[in-house]
């Protein structure tokens, strides 16, 4: 890795303050160098390759500091599905390590990267150059084909190509193969106008000068040092790896170079967010959730019993929607003539996750007869003796999944996400450390792809956006406080005008072993 480093170091002009290849991590980890890397002068940005975290918490409170000052980048390696730490609820599959790292980075600041290539021409675009003050990219060019390839890159990464300059000329521009350095000049003078990020893709030809061409652009890009720029040269040999006296960098194809500059306009904007502070959160009850954590856990770890796991989610004002425990189909009945609207039979058993498969809940139940008819089927998809949980039908515009997974090693995780018996194909979930801020919980939703959903989609009504935010950071709180909570599932949520209705709950508790402390620093045992 150190060599491969070196070599693109020296290839594109790179430089390098400091290089360190740690081995087993004995001694120096990688948290020391980054307390290093904080205070050092001649550190600009931070590339790291990790196959491991020794201590991530601390990993993560250390590089959140760092990304502030610095731009950190990152590459994970050992990402494979057979390195992930398999979970029985939709939670804890969500958060295997995978998943796991990536929200540890996207909080942090840090630039998540896919491969060397990635990182290394990430770094260049980081060092020494202003960063974006926005998303939107103008790219001008002698070769129509390479715009299509940068335009299409930028749409990928997140980029915008606005009509640029104050003769509104098009975007991508293509001034054509014979463009003279003049020519390329005024056109790059008029796209800096208006934009975050300038994009200049030089294709060399027998029919232009591309060393005068870099010259003149070199001295466009010094006239504009708050833009962020790079360019791309196809077809040349002996040219500079850097435009203008500002060193900027200089790649050999459209989709590197809009990659660079997509990270650095992410990281741009993940600088501009306000830090948030610790949530006011009022009616939370931390002694008697203790209490029924430690009574739950004196019969062994497990999943716990809808009532209990009802119990311990409402000392931190969480509510679920309440259910009656029956064992037999005439209280089931019974149960549900005191319900006004159509009820749902599920089982009991608190060992099944997913109670939607093969018939362990039935919905709409209308009528003592309907409700009898039904009690046999639920009941017999548990074990004997679970018995049958009844609750009101409830309908909502939108189904959502929160829920919460502790690592021992990451700590504990919030997930949110598209809920209902589609959340795992879908896949629409957003993962935060623990603990979050009061403004973690917004971004969370807003990350999702269903957000358009939450706001008023088609002229429906918006949900209560402010009681799901209260909601997650609820379940941060209780994570934060109780980390003997190992899994929870509140799959579906309903999300609606007059707040958060949690269907259904499904928690497991296990006792806490011996896990890293974020702050405390201890050699690692070679054995």
């Amino acid at each position: 890795m150190a060599i491969a480093v070196l070599e693109h170091a020296a290839r594109t002009g790179a430089g390098v303050s400091t290089l360190v290849s740690l081995g087993d991590k004995a001694d120096v980890s990688g948290n020391d160098l980054i307390a290093y890397w904080y205070d050092d002068p001649e550190t600009r940005a931070v590339a790291l390759y990790l196959e491991s975290f020794g201590n991530p918490r601390k990993f993560a409170r250390t590089v959140r500091a760092l990304s502030r000052r610095k731009p950190v980048l990152a590459l994970k390696s050992g990402r494979s599905v057979a390195g992930q730490r398999a979970g029985a609820s939709h939670t804890a599959a969500a958060a295997a390590p995978a998943a796991a790292v990536d929200a540890l980075f996207a909080q942090a600041g840090v630039i998540h990267t896919e491969s060397l290539g990635e990182l290394l021409d990430a770094a260049r675009m980081l060092t020494d150059q202003p960063l974006p003050a926005g998303e939107r990219l103008a790219v001008v060019s002698n070769a129509g084909g390479l715009n299509v390839l940068a335009a299409d890159s930028a749409e990928l990464a997140g980029l915008h190509l606005p009509t640029t300059g104050e003769t509104a000329q098009d975007n991508p521009l293509d001034l054509g193969a014979g463009a003279s350095p003049q020519q390329f000049a005024a056109a790059a003078e008029a796209a800096a106008s208006g934009v975050d990020m300038l994009l200049l893709i030089v294709a060399c030809t027998r029919a232009n000068q591309p060393a005068e061409i870099l010259a003149a652009l070199g001295g466009v890009a010094d006239q504009h040092p708050d833009l962020s720029v790079a360019a791309v040269v196809t077809g040349g040999t002996g040219l500079p790896n850097r435009l203008g006296a500002r060193g900027a960098p200089v790649y050999d194809l459209p989709e590197p170079a809009v990659r660079a500059l997509a990270h650095a306009a992410s990281y741009a904007s993940w600088r501009r967010r306000p830090l948030g502070g610790r949530a006011e959160l009022t009616g939370i009850d931390r002694q008697r959730a203790q209490a029924l954590v430690d009574k739950a856990l004196e019969h062994g770890p497990g999943w716990q019993t809808y009532a209990r796991t009802a119990e311990i989610l409402a000392a931190y004002g969480i509510d679920v929607v309440p259910a009656t425990l029956v064992r037999d189909a005439f209280a089931a009945a019974v149960a549900a003539g005191q319900i006004d609207g159509p009820v749902v039979l599920k089982s009991a058993d608190p060992r099944l996750v997913h109670k939607s498969d093969t018939g362990r809940v039935r919905t709409g139940l209308r009528g003592p007869a309907a409700v009898r008819e039904a009690f046999d089927t639920v009941a017999a998809a548990g074990r004997p003796g679970q018995g049958v949980l009844v609750q009101p039908h409830l309908n909502g515009p939108v189904e959502l999944v929160a829920g919460l997974v502790h690592d021992p090693l990451f700590g504990s995780l919030v997930l949110l996400g598209h809920g209902g018996t589609s959340t795992d194909l879908l896949d629409d979930r957003a993962l935060q450390q623990v603990p979050m801020t009061d403004l973690d919980s917004g971004r969370m939703w807003r990350s999702l792809r269903c957000a358009p959903l939450l706001t008023g989609y088609r002229g429906t009504p918006p949900v209560d956006t402010a009681a799901l935010q209260d909601l997650l950071l609820r379940l941060s709180r209780l994570a934060e406080d109780h980390p003997e909570i190992a899994e929870l599932d509140l799959n579906p949520v309903l999300a609606g005008p007059d707040g958060m209705h949690a269907v259904d709950a499904k928690l497991r508790l296990a006792p806490v072993g011996g896990e890293p402390d974020p702050v405390l620093r201890r050699l690692r045992d070679p054995g």
